[in-house]
């Protein structure tokens, strides 16, 4: 049943990850919950938004050129904004509604920025800043870090510091290696693990599973995720399944500081499905 809901996001998952579509595969994310979405609808609107962009240019192919007029059409003209308001409403990790609504959280208006950015030949780079995804541009001018969280602006080493200061308490000290770019892969874990875990803020524990199984399928070997979905499984009692990922993760990680826990699962889980027989 997994394989079927998960049909979409598989295929565009399972490439190498110079080769993944990052907007097809955000997109996939969201069939789960809007089963009759058409991706080349919202591929279409990407389109067309970079169309614009790319006219504002005027042939003017500078970095800071593009970006200015990526912000004119996505910001000023479009109105696209951070949902300041309802950080946590699990609309703003889908990418079809944040085409459609105009806004979202900074994961996801960054991959809209790059994947827009990209039909106009500007290459961005996703960047897992802690606490707030970014963006940014590698060239002969350096690096452009870009926040599309925040219409676009470009930020200084100075401002990196200070979100930084309001996201840990001045507990967290700038660090270069916090701008390292991220695989495609990345992106698209990150984008669920947001999800799940605003499903599991919600108690909303069947669509926090199914959130579970797509990170086992971009990481099938990750033994944190599948005891993740394992935990998940036994929550909504299914019990042989939670039994099968517990196992497995056993074996990917005996060592695991809770290793011993898990195994005391298994053995309650073994123990109870006995009595039932």
């Amino acid at each position: 049943m997994a394989d079927d809901r998960h049909r979409n996001f598989r295929a565009a998952v399972a490439l190498p990850d110079d080769k993944i579509d990052l907007g097809r595969a955000a997109l996939a994310i969201a069939q789960e919950t809007y089963p009759d979405l058409r991706i080349e609808t919202y591929l279409s609107r990407m389109d067309q938004l970079a169309a614009v962009a790319r006219d504002r240019s005027a042939g003017e192919n500078s970095p800071y050129r593009l970006i200015a007029c990526l912000n004119q059409v996505l910001f000023t003209q479009e109105g696209y904004r951070g949902n300041r308001d309802d950080y946590y409403d699990p609309r703003n990790s889908f990418l079809n509604d944040v085409i459609e609504r105009r806004k979202g959280i900074p994961i996801t208006l960054s991959v809209l920025y790059m994947e827009v950015a990209r039909r106009v030949e500007l290459k961005l780079h996703g960047i897992g800043f802690p606490g707030h995804f970014l963006v940014k541009y590698v060239g002969d001018e350096g690096e452009i870090v870009i926040d599309p969280f925040d219409n676009g602006e470009v930020r200084t080493a100075d401002e990196l510091q200070g979100m930084l200061d309001r996201l840990y308490g001045g507990k967290v000290a700038f660090h270069p290696d916090f701008l390292a770019p991220v695989s495609t892969r990345d992106i698209i874990q990150r984008m669920l693990n947001n999800l799940k875990a605003i499903y599991l803020r919600r108690e909303d524990f069947p669509k926090a599973l199914s959130t579970a199984e797509r990170l086992v399928i971009i990481d099938p070997t990750s033994p944190q995720e599948i005891r993740d979905r394992g935990l998940l499984y036994l929550k909504l009692e299914h019990f042989s399944q939670a039994i099968d990922d517990f196992e497995t993760y056993l074996r990917l990680a005996p060592e695991a500081a809770d290793a011993d826990e898990i195994l005391r699962q298994v053995e309650n889980l073994r123990k109870n499905a006995a009595r039932l027989h």
